[in-house]
């Protein structure tokens, strides 16, 4: 975990109310997982104190990269951010989707909405391991799928869905993907989204005894376990403990997340 007080905003794109920022942080990058975050600040002043939790999109050997949808107070200050400013962040926080340099057979990666922001990380790593992939990325609508070419551009086995069917398949993710699992099914499930895409992703795992790691998201307090805000039960032998996601997760084997206490 290092901290960059000086990250610059090298590249910013922005969709209706989706952002993606490329950060310069060489330190920072060239230790970066996938599915590890980062905790910016999101603002020069001290209001609002706290610092917010964002996924890591893309790493290289020098940059990384964010993606976010405006959905508060804290986002919305972030997305005012210009190219060439900086940003004080700290990371790479919590542990990565996979152990590295493991082939783990073909992967399903699934993302819903902003929820895909960590899978193109994965996504990528996967490949250079050799590893199958395919991706299904979900959305209400068209105008949630803003980073459909960027997946396809660099040759990303990829799938569509829209809940109105204003794009690709009309219908949930989760019903694409339970289609796609019928035709082939495939050795792991990685899985990022809104709550209830995710517990259902974690149903079919389970009817399908297909294993499933889950991304779950909560507000946090420092990033790094110091201040138990962002604790859920999840399942360690008959029952339930807490755990921090920030510490022990963010990604947990879907087996083991306690739906019910979830926020």
């Amino acid at each position: 975990m290092r901290q960059d007080s000086a990250a610059k905003i090298i590249l910013k794109q922005s969709w209706g109310d989706y952002y993606l920022f490329r950060l310069e942080t060489p330190k920072i990058a060239a230790e970066a997982r996938p599915g590890q975050f980062l905790m910016v600040r999101v603002n020069d002043t001290p209001y609002p104190l706290l610092r917010r939790p964002f996924s890591i999109h893309a790493g290289e050997k020098k940059t990384l990269e964010l993606f976010f949808q405006v959905a508060g107070q804290g986002t919305a200050l972030l997305a005012q951010k210009r190219k060439g400013e900086t940003l004080d962040v700290i990371g790479p926080l919590g542990k990565g989707f996979i152990p590295d340099g493991e082939n783990l057979g073909t992967s399903y990666l699934i993302g819903g909405g902003r929820g895909i922001a960590p899978l193109y990380f994965l996504a990528r790593h996967l490949k250079r391991l050799g590893t199958e992939v395919k991706v299904f990325y979900g959305g209400k609508s068209l105008a949630d799928l803003p980073l459909k070419e960027k997946f396809k551009k660099v040759g990303l086995d990829i799938l569509f869905s829209t809940d109105d069917g204003s794009f690709g398949f009309r219908g949930f993710v989760t019903k694409l993907m339970e289609a796609e699992i019928k035709r082939k099914r495939p050795a792991l499930l990685f899985v990022c989204g809104p709550e209830r895409m995710m517990k259902k992703s974690a149903e079919i795992a389970a009817s399908h005894k297909i294993p499933a790691r889950i991304s779950l998201e909560s507000m946090m307090g420092c990033g790094f376990g110091a201040c138990w805000g962002c604790v859920k039960k999840i399942k360690k032998g008959d029952g339930g403990n807490w755990r921090k996601i920030c510490e022990d997760g963010p990604a947990f084997w879907a087996e083991e997340i306690i739906w019910d206490e979830a926020r």
